[in-house]
């Protein structure tokens, strides 16, 4: 069994797939991180059972559009008759009221009936501690009850357990609520701002709060641990699946942003040297 995802991805995903005896295989997104539909086309074959995409995106911030989501769909709903199964698409939303400029994220449920959703409370509600969240299968899915049990039964084999009882019925008590946005979208501004100004190229994310910017040199993993120098805590792009990057998290006091320009500046310049 093969899952594909677009890269850069989740690091995690990997153990993800293996965990059921699957492997994970990464495709490349376009240079602003949008997906590539043709490449994914290409990727997919007869042993591939999920494409697993996560939008807002871990480490990027890209949102896949809409326009994109139904081609996939399209493109999935082909596959499926040419290989006669089903190939699920699984989206990963714990970002999703994380985003900016009234960006909306688009539905998976609108573009593509095989499809799950998985998201969680932690990042909307800045409860990252708690790990609650939930799942969700499309109602017209061919085999929605299966999943559904096929879930249930995976989730008791893994070890994990139903969120405490106390957290559920808070959490019901929050539902549509989220953080205060504006103050990502301040810490985005002050950390693009800055950046940009010490000659950091990168996509302005649209979600999440992560920034991923290009290295200075092919090296990512040297850069970042020029960064470290510096006190400045990055990861780089190639866990990722996209050498020559590093990720870098703004959910950090603003003073934490200002201060830190002053080294990604030197880190910079001592990297052109």
């Amino acid at each position: 069994m093969k899952v594909l995802t677009p890269a850069p991805c989740f690091v995690e995903y990997k153990f993800y797939a293996a965990n059921h005896g699957g492997t994970l295989k990464t495709v490349p997104t376009r240079p602003d991180f949008t997906l590539d539909i043709d490449a994914l086309s290409s990727a997919v074959t007869e042993r591939t059972k999920a494409i697993l995409i996560n939008s807002p995106n871990n480490p990027t911030g890209q949102i896949y559009s809409e326009e994109s989501l139904l081609a996939l769909g399209r493109l999935l709903t082909q596959k499926c008759q040419a290989f006669g199964r089903t190939i699920y698409l699984i989206s990963d939303e714990p970002y999703r009221k994380v985003v900016y400029d009234g960006v909306r994220v688009p539905s998976i449920f609108a573009c593509y009936r095989e499809s799950i959703l998985a998201t969680s409370y932690s990042k909307d509600l800045s409860i990252p501690g708690e790990r609650i969240g939930y799942a969700a299968v499309h109602p017209q899915a061919s085999y929605r009850q299966d999943l559904i049990g096929g879930m249930a039964l995976t989730n008791r084999i893994l070890g994990f357990v139903n969120a405490p009882a106390l957290m559920q019925r808070a959490v019901a008590l929050v539902q549509g609520a989220t953080v205060d946005i504006s103050a990502y979208a301040r810490k985005r501004s002050l950390l693009c701002d800055g950046l940009a100004d010490c000659g950091y190229a990168f996509v302005r994310p649209p979600g999440a709060f992560y920034l991923f910017p290009q290295a200075p040199i092919p090296d990512d993993v040297a850069f970042v641990k020029a960064l470290q120098e510096e006190l400045i805590l990055a990861v780089p792009g190639s866990g990722f699946g996209a050498a020559g990057y590093f990720r870098l998290s703004y959910a950090v006091p603003d003073s934490t942003i200002e201060k830190s320009l002053a080294g990604f500046k030197r880190t910079m310049e001592k990297a052109l040297r």
